[in-house]
C-alpha cells in the first residue's frame, strides 16, 4: 500500500514540475545515505520530556518542554499527528548535551495547548499551525532558530522557511517538502495512492467525526502501527503521547485539518495571504537537510522534491525507519539536526 505521505509527494512533485521545470536538472550533491541496520539500535526508550511550561503565544497558552541551556543555539522541534512532544523526548537530550536550547512545542489541540479565547475558529490549516510556532519563537524572546520537524511537523517547519526565512538558521524536514497545494489536492490519484489516505476520506464524513472522537486512542495507536511496522513500541510508550489527544479541541483540529485540504472546509481570512504565497510552491533556501524513510516508500530518494531547496542541501535515507523518525531512529536525527546547522 502506498503511504498516505507519499500521496503528498506525488502532488508536490507535480506542481514543483510546473514551478521549476524539471525536476531531473537538480544540483548534482549525491544524497548521503545512513546505513538502515545500525539505526534500530538507537531507538529511543526515554520516558520524559521533564516539567512541561506554559506561554501566551499569538492566540494560544501554548505548552512547551524545554532542555538545554538557555544561552545556547535555539532549535525549535515540532511534532505532527497523531503524535506529540514525546517523540522528541531522546532528541532533545541529545542536543542539550551538545550546548544547544532544544523548545518542543505542543501544537494547537494537543496536551496541555489552550486556545486563549473560546471564540477563536479551532482552525487546522497550515499556515496557522505555522504563525502558532512563530509566535511561540516570538514570545520566549526567539529571533531565529535551526528548526526540525515530521509529519505536521515537517510541514510547518517548511512554511517558516518558506514565509519567514528570517527565523530559520537551517531545517530537518522529513519526507521532504510536503507543503499543501490546494489546487494541486484536486486531482485524484491512482487507486492504490488513493487507498493510503482512506482516514483523510473517513474524516470528510460525519461517521468519521463521531467514530474518530468515540475511538480515539485506539484510532491513532493503529495510525502508529501502520506508520512505523518495524517499531516495536510498548504500551506505555503509546500512552505517554495518547494523552495529549485528550485535549478537548484535539478532535475539532484533526478534522479541520484534513476537511481543509480537501477543500471541505474553509481556512481563515487572517491566513489569506499567507496560503496564497505557498499556493506557489515557493522555494527555501535556507540551509536545509532533508530525510526519507521507508514511510516514503518510492519517495524516499527525494528526487521529486529536490529542486525546492535552492540553498544548501543534503537529503539521507533512513532503511528501516517509519514515520515517528525522532522516536524510532533519535541518533541520526539528533546528527542531522547538528549537521544542519553546520551547514
Amino acid at each position: 500500500m502506498i503511504s498516505r505521505r507519499r500521496f503528498t509527494q506525488v502532488l508536490a512533485a507535480g506542481a514543483a514540475g510546473v514551478a521549476a521545470g524539471s525536476l531531473a536538472a537538480c544540483s548534482p550533491e549525491t544524497p548521503a545515505a545512513a546505513p538502515g541496520p545500525d539505526l534500530r539500535a538507537g531507538e529511543g526508550r526515554n520516558t520524559s520530556l521533564g516539567p512541561i511550561k506554559q506561554v501566551a503565544a499569538g492566540v494560544l497558552s501554548t505548552a512547551y518542554a524545554e532542555f538545554g541551556p538557555s544561552t545556547g543555539q535555539p532549535v525549535v522541534l515540532v511534532h505532527g499527528w497523531p503524535y506529540d512532544g514525546h517523540s522528541y523526548a531522546d532528541v532533545a537530550p541529545l542536543l542539550a548535551a551538545q550546548g544547544y536550547r532544544v523548545l518542543i512545542p505542543f501544537l494547537r489541540g494537543y496536551g496541555a495547548t489552550a486556545f486563549l479565547s473560546a471564540d477563536t475558529v479551532r482552525n487546522g490549516q497550515q499556515s496557522a499551525i505555522a504563525a502558532d510556532v512563530v509566535a511561540f519563537m516570538d514570545a520566549l524572546g526567539i529571533g531565529k532558530a535551526v528548526l526540525g520537524g515530521f509529519d505536521w511537523g515537517a510541514r510547518t517547519v517548511a512554511i517558516i522557511a518558506a514565509l519567514w526565512p528570517e527565523r530559520c538558521k537551517a531545517l530537518v524536514s522529513v519526507s521532504g517538502y510536503i507543503i499543501t497545494n490546494l489546487q494541486a489536492n484536486k486531482q485524484p490519484l491512482p487507486p492504490a495512492a488513493e487507498l493510503g489516505w482512506w482516514y483523510q476520506y473517513y474524516f470528510a464524513t460525519e461517521r468519521g467525526v463521531l467514530g474518530y472522537r468515540r475511538n480515539t486512542r485506539e484510532f491513532n495507536k493503529l495510525i502508529w502501527q501502520k506508520a512505523s511496522p518495524q517499531w516495536t513500541f510498548d504500551d506505555a510508550t503509546y500512552d505517554r503521547s495518547a494523552a495529549a489527544f485528550d485535549n478537548p479541541d484535539h478532535v475539532d483540529i484533526v478534522i479541520h485539518n484534513y476537511r481543509w485540504r480537501l477543500g471541505l472546509a474553509q481556512g481563515e481570512a487572517r491566513y489569506d495571504a499567507y496560503e496564497q504565497k505557498l499556493a506557489t510552491s515557493p522555494s527555501i533556501a535556507v540551509p536545509t537537510i532533508t530525510i526519507g524513510s521507508d514511510f516514503d516508500g518510492a519517495a524516499a530518494d527525494g528526487k521529486a522534491y529536490r529542486g525546492k531547496f535552492t540553498g544548501k542541501y543534503e537529503h539521507r535515507i533512513f532503511a528501516g525507519i517509519g514515520h515517528n523518525v525522532p522516536q524510532e531512529a533519535p541518533e541520526p536525527f539528533t546528527k542531522a539536526i547538528v549537521d544542519a546547522d553546520r551547514l
